[in-house]
């Protein structure tokens, strides 16, 4: 069985949602003084590959642990967007057979960015219409290749309507070794109680 790690490695230096850096690895012990090795880690709850909870833009909306573990597990099937410049349109959905209860990938030009690149504010992403496309064809939950599902849209409509319907968004995925196709993915957030949002571990599994 083939298996994909589609994870962003977490390191200080890796790419950050508009540059903010928000990642520390702070050793506390050390081998040769402790005979052990400890660290304290800091990160925000999106940062690298991370599932968006209901409550990261709705008011009255689900904590990630409330969302459940298995949010973002299940049949997967990963879309080659390849050729987009800009936004992901419902109109490029309309050939695309969307399975109800799917999990839809997204592999765009971001998956050939390295980990460690400044953020590019011109990032490929979903807009409203597409996103209104997947609730129609009744995805449960969606994926792309960046730390961000939408670009520049004040009113945050696409990830408003995604969420509203239960919809779950998993942003930061890597995907530039993943040939297009049907997978299973397991991608579980960390458990973290009453958070808008936590990373993840994704993979892929082939054949399933």
């Amino acid at each position: 069985m083939k298996v994909y790690d589609i994870s962003w490695p977490i390191t200080p230096t890796m790419t950050a949602y508009k540059n903010k850096q928000v990642v520390d690895i702070k050793e506390t012990k050390n081998f040769a003084e402790h005979n052990v090795r400890e660290s304290i880690i800091t990160l925000g709850s999106h940062t690298g590959t991370h599932i968006d909870a209901p409550s990261h833009f709705v008011a009255d909306g689900m904590s990630i642990d409330q969302i459940g573990a298995l949010a973002a597990v299940g049949p997967a099937q990963v879309i080659d967007m390849m050729h987009v410049e800009g936004a992901i349109t419902a109109d490029m959905l309309t050939n695309i057979h969307l399975e109800p209860q799917q999990i839809v990938l997204f592999k765009t030009k971001n998956s050939l960015k390295e980990i460690d690149e400044p953020f590019d504010q011109n990032f490929v992403y979903i807009d409203a219409s597409a996103a209104q496309a997947l609730i129609t064809a009744g995805v449960r939950a969606v994926g792309i290749d960046y730390l961000g599902i939408e670009r520049n849209q004040p009113d945050h409509a696409t990830h408003i309507l995604l969420l509203q319907a239960g919809c779950t968004i998993i942003e930061g995925l890597r995907l530039r070794e993943v040939p297009i196709g049907t997978y299973f993915l397991c991608c579980l957030p960390l458990a973290i109680i009453g958070c808008d949002g936590a990373p993840a571990r994704a993979l892929l599994f082939e054949g399933m």
